[in-house]
């Protein structure tokens, strides 16, 4: 069981998109950058600070989410104006950086 962002690799990250075999250099290099990817996007749309973002468990599945879209749709970026209702939600819950 995952409970923390940080936790989350490439591995999991491949079972989550059910990638069968085994990963090329490219494929892993590709699923790490959107991982990477999904984090930022993260800390930038809550304001939640790296060293916090392990507190907030829900955080994984979006991660998980915001992975699969840029995935599927094979882009490097979030399309804010198609989020997921529950990736919305639970960032929503989180955002500190309100104005």
């Amino acid at each position: 069981m995952i409970t923390k962002v940080s936790e989350i690799t490439v591995d999991d990250l491949k079972d989550y998109l059910r990638i069968s075999g085994n990963l090329t250099d490219a494929d892993k290099k590709y699923l790490a950058t959107i991982l990477n990817v999904a984090k930022d996007y993260i800390k930038n749309h809550t304001g939640i600070k790296k060293e916090n973002i392990d507190n907030y468990s829900d955080l994984v599945i979006v991660v998980f989410v915001l992975c699969q879209d840029m995935y599927d749709n094979r882009a490097l970026y979030i399309d804010t104006d198609n989020l997921n209702k529950v990736v919305v939600s639970i960032l929503g819950l989180h955002a500190e950086n309100l104005l």
